[in-house]
This record gives C-alpha cells, sequence and structure tokens, in this order.
C-alpha cells in the first residue's frame, strides 16, 4: 500500500534562466495562471523564461519567478490527479504551500510573495547581507563560532548542512575563520541575510500586508507544515499570519520538518519547482523514503510514471 504523498516547494538559490517555461507550454492550468499573474506583475514571464542569471539572482525578481515555477509543477501534478497529503515550501516556498494548501488562493498568494520579495530586497539593500552552506560541522560547534562573529545560523537543512546569514562584513570575518579551519562551505547565490535579525523591517511589512491586504486568509485543507515551528500550521488566521511574517526573520527547521512528516506517515516526497536542493536534503535525512521532482516537461513524466 503506498503511504502518503508530501510536495516540497523548492525555495531561493534554484532558480535558473528558462525555468517553468515547458509547463507553462504543455499544461493549460499552468498557462492560464501563468497569464493571470502576468497581468499583476507585467515582466515577469520574460524574466523566467529569457532573463539572465544576474536578473534572477535580485530577491524583487527571484520570489515571483520561483513561486510560479514551485506553483507550475503542483498544478501539472494535481491536473493529473496526483494530490499532496502534506506540504511545505522552504522559506520563499512556504508561499508556495500556502496555495498548495488553500491558505490563500494562487492568485493573492502571488501578489503576496511579490511584496513579500519587494520587502526583502528593501531590507538587504538597508544592510549588505551574505549566506553559506557548512559541511559537516558540529552543530553546538557551529552555534558558539556564529555567536562568537555575529552571524547567524538560520538553516537546518539536513545533518551536516547548516546555513549561517549575517551582514557581508562579519560574513566575510566568519568564513575567513572556517577556512583557517579548514572547514568546507557552500556561498549561496542569494543578494541578503535573509532569516535573520536584519530582515524585521520585511516582516513587520508582511504582517500589515496580511492584515490589511484584504486577503482571504483560511484554515489549511491539507498539513502545512511550517519552516518556523516545524510543526503543521495554525488553523487561526492570527497564528497563520505570524507563521508567515515571522519566518522572513527566523531560522528555517527544515531536518525536523522532512522527519515530522515521515514521522505522520509521507513516504513518498515530490520537489516541486527548480533543482533537485530539496530532494538532496530529504536523501540525507531519511532512509527508505521515494523521492521525485517535478521541474519540466520530463521530471513531469518521470515523476507520473513512478507513481503509477
Amino acid at each position: 500500500m503506498m503511504g502518503k504523498i508530501a510536495f516540497l516547494l523548492a525555495g531561493q538559490g534554484s532558480q535558473y534562466p528558462g525555468m517553468g517555461k515547458e509547463l507553462y507550454e504543455d499544461v493549460a492550468e499552468v498557462k492560464s495562471f501563468f497569464d493571470e499573474a502576468e497581468k499583476s506583475r507585467p515582466g515577469t514571464l520574460k524574466q523566467m523564461f529569457e532573463g539572465s542569471e544576474e536578473e534572477l539572482k535580485q530577491t524583487i525578481n527571484t520570489q515571483p519567478c520561483l513561486f510560479l515555477t514551485d506553483m507550475a509543477a503542483a498544478i501539472a501534478l494535481e491536473a493529473k490527479g496526483i494530490h499532496p497529503d502534506f506540504a511545505a515550501g522552504f522559506s520563499l516556498g512556504e508561499i508556495a504551500g500556502l496555495a498548495v494548501s488553500g491558505v490563500l488562493n494562487k492568485e493573492d498568494a502571488f501578489r503576496l510573495v511579490t511584496v513579500r520579495g519587494k520587502l526583502m530586497h528593501e531590507a538587504s539593500g538597508v544592510v549588505k547581507g551574505k549566506m553559506a552552506a557548512v559541511l559537516r560541522m558540529d552543530a553546538e560547534e557551529l552555534k558558539k563560532l556564529s555567536d562568537e562573529f555575529g552571524v547567524c545560523p538560520v538553516n537546518y537543512n539536513c545533518p551536516g548542512q547548516i546555513v549561517v546569514s549575517g551582514s557581508e562584513e562579519k560574513m566575510d570575518s566568519f568564513l575567513s575563520e572556517l577556512d583557517t579551519r579548514k572547514v568546507r562551505y557552500v556561498n549561496l547565490p542569494v543578494s541578503g541575510a535573509f532569516h535573520t535579525p536584519y530582515m524585521a523591517s520585511a516582516s513587520e511589512g508582511l504582517r500589515r500586508e496580511l492584515t490589511e491586504g484584504g486577503y482571504e486568509i483560511s484554515s489549511p485543507k491539507i498539513t502545512l507544515y511550517s519552516n518556523l515551528s516545524a510543526k503543521p500550521y495554525p488553523m487561526d488566521s492570527e497564528g497563520i499570519i505570524s507563521a508567515v511574517s515571522g519566518q522572513v526573520s527566523s531560522s528555517v527547521r527544515w531536518e525536523e520538518i522532512i522527519k515530522n512528516m515521515a514521522e505522520s506517515g509521507a513516504d513518498t516526497f515530490i520537489e516541486c519547482g527548480p533543482g533537485n536542493t530539496l530532494s538532496g536534503f530529504v536523501k540525507r535525512t531519511l532512509k527508505d523514503v521515494r523521492i521525485l521532482n517535478v521541474a519540466g516537461r520530463e521530471s513531469l513524466k518521470r515523476t507520473l510514471e513512478e507513481l503509477k
């Protein structure tokens, strides 16, 4: 008997020029949603399909473009009768998770992600930031060293991988110390110190937007896991607003989310959106689960064959 299906919605850093184009061409439901989104933010499809890596790396562009690519995969799967029991989105992917779980309708979620990208872009303009994934360093030791250098461990991705975020200057000193200690790390292609207190203004802006922007907020129809708590999303609108606005300036507890999903019966994880970063995290966190991904034509075909 098949267990339960979890949709995982990709976050920033996995974007690439041309993403979403094949599903836009192939799936009528994707085309119709993208065309609506294009009306509310003209130029988005050109950025996605033809934009340069540099243009797509700017948060103000990354977020709406990536959101649509995540949604394209989820919409294409649902159009073929594949529905998730659980959903979780990594950072920005959580906004797509709100749409997949029915907390917001798709159009409102796109409106929200556009505002989120703008607010985080503005916050990163105040303090230039940097993020790096630190590999195979003891979590306690990493926390101690981060405190020493005034940077923050923010994304707990999977065993042996924690992302650290902070101002450019402090991160440079911190990374130079890692070099001295011969600790491996990977710089992330983002343009700000996300998930740190430097994002407090974006957090407040999002809370205001959700409270005053005329959004219809519903209880999740399927279990949506929160980056903030690693637990299922609250059912009340005040709790939902706190979870959505709080996550931009707090840690992403991804490893815990994946373990909690598995404990609740998820045994098939489908990464929706560009790249396969989240699939890699699942692979390093759980054993004996099925890991699939949908980003375009071929991967959709492969995933549907696997699920037959």
